[in-house]
């Protein structure tokens, strides 16, 4: 293999890292076919044709497309009803219209996985700017932290939900921002049966963003009530525009139908302005990409861990979502492989990322994504809060062969420091 820019050092490193994971390889890509089959089953079920993806304008009343596939997203991940609309603008707009669905004003969400993503913390009131404002719903709102060693603390979070007035009992399934792991479909179930068995009315809403596909199931098969995600992650393949989902229990669905746009209308209406095919090619493709992002994130591991950095999921670990994190301890080698990720990137390979106030965030952030849809974590991308420990989160890759150069290229750029 030769590659121009890269050192002969790393190109044998990537070469061996192939090699030492080629059995996590092998696992992913059976679970991949499943999926895959899974999927197709799906769309033969429900007999999808080319009409489907005409779409609507307008109000978009008596849209073929758009409701066939709520319910393929319902079959595929495993609930009563899915609400899958461009006009959620980002996965946190999907899950919080996931919550409000099953609180009202009084009602108290219990985070089970520690703090909430920085850009929830807002929906729920947690912003201290925003308390007693427009922003404040009058949610009430508890965390159980996690344990020191990443997992969730099993016994404090059945303590917690026991309280009756706890009505939803929030699971983070990926990272997110944090140091913690990702949590299996078999660990969210432990924590669904201990929910379940204190507070058996209280319903289980799962942040499912990065998870899908990666395993043989969803949480919707093993008891949650709800999950939501985003369209310009796994799901959409790397192929949606936009866009997120709902999928769960009907009456919740409806309930974040409503939510989205208004009671009595939901999700009755919502043209899809010709999309339609665009949503149903990207979750037909969507199990095979999440295998290349996979295999990105397993490569990436091997490489930077061998370059004496610590990193999370190691290769040899089980994944449980497609993120891979790289702790840096400083913030100059965390920009450059940044950089490196961003030059090696199809789209804005010329431009130098920097840090910035992104909305939602209390520290600047840099975000690394030279993406065909912007801001597309399911492309190639790294981000990172600029703050200690100075951890980068890389994800994506719609093909391993461009995600082995971009990760290669950004190692050449933190070799370059020395």
């Amino acid at each position: 293999m030769s590659l121009s820019g890269i050192s002969e050092r790393l190109l044998a490193l990537g070469q061996k890292a192939e090699g030492e994971a080629d059995f996590i390889f092998r696992e992913h890509s059976r679970i991949a076919m499943l999926n895959t089959e899974k999927v197709l089953n799906a769309f033969q079920k429900h007999r999808v044709s080319e009409s489907y993806f005409a779409g609507t304008t307008g109000y978009g009343y008596s849209d073929q497309g758009r409701d066939k596939l709520d319910e393929i997203y319902a079959d595929v991940f495993g609930g009563e009803a899915g609400l899958v609309r461009l006009s959620f603008v980002n996965g946190t707009h999907a899950i919080a219209c996931a919550i409000f669905s099953s609180l009202k004003k009084g009602d108290v969400l219990l985070s089970a996985t520690g703090p909430l993503y920085d850009t929830l913390k807002t929906v729920v009131g947690q912003n201290e700017e925003k308390r007693g404002t427009f922003y404040d719903y009058g949610i009430g709102y508890r965390e159980v932290p996690m344990l020191s060693v990443g997992l969730p603390d099993l016994p404090a979070i059945e303590a917690a939900a026991s309280n009756k007035d706890v009505k939803t009992v929030f699971i983070q399934r990926s990272r997110g921002y944090s140091d913690r792991k990702a949590l299996s479909c078999a660990m969210i179930k432990e924590i669904i049966d201990i929910v379940k068995k204190v507070n058996p009315h209280a319903c289980i809403l799962v942040d499912n963003c990065y998870g899908e596909f990666v395993e043989e199931i969803e949480p919707c098969n093993i008891g949650a009530d709800l999950i939501a995600g985003s369209l310009i992650k796994n799901p959409g393949g790397g192929i949606a525009p936009s866009g997120g989902y709902v999928v769960g229990r009907k009456d919740l669905v409806e309930a974040a139908a409503y939510r989205l746009t208004v009671p009595g209308i939901g999700g009755e209406c919502g043209a899809t302005l010709g999309n339609n095919r665009l949503l149903y090619q990207g979750l037909f493709m969507a199990p095979h990409i999440v295998l290349q992002a996979i295999k990105t994130a397993v490569f990436c591991a091997y490489v930077m861990e061998d370059l004496g950095f610590s990193v999370s999921p190691s290769y040899k670990e089980k994944r449980y979502d497609i993120i891979q994190t790289i702790r840096f301890g400083k913030e100059e080698p965390l920009l450059q492989f940044c950089k490196g990720i961003q030059m090696s990137s199809p789209v804005d390979s010329f431009a130098s990322p920097e840090p910035w106030d992104m909305p939602g965030y209390d520290c600047k952030v840099i975000m690394a994504a030279g993406t065909f849809i912007q801001g597309a974590s399911i492309e190639l991308s790294c981000d990172a809060p600029m703050r200690e420990p100075y951890l980068a989160y890389l994800q994506g890759g719609l093909t391993f062969e461009s995600g082995k150069l971009g990760i290669l290229k950004a190692a050449q750029k933190i070799s370059e420091l020395k």
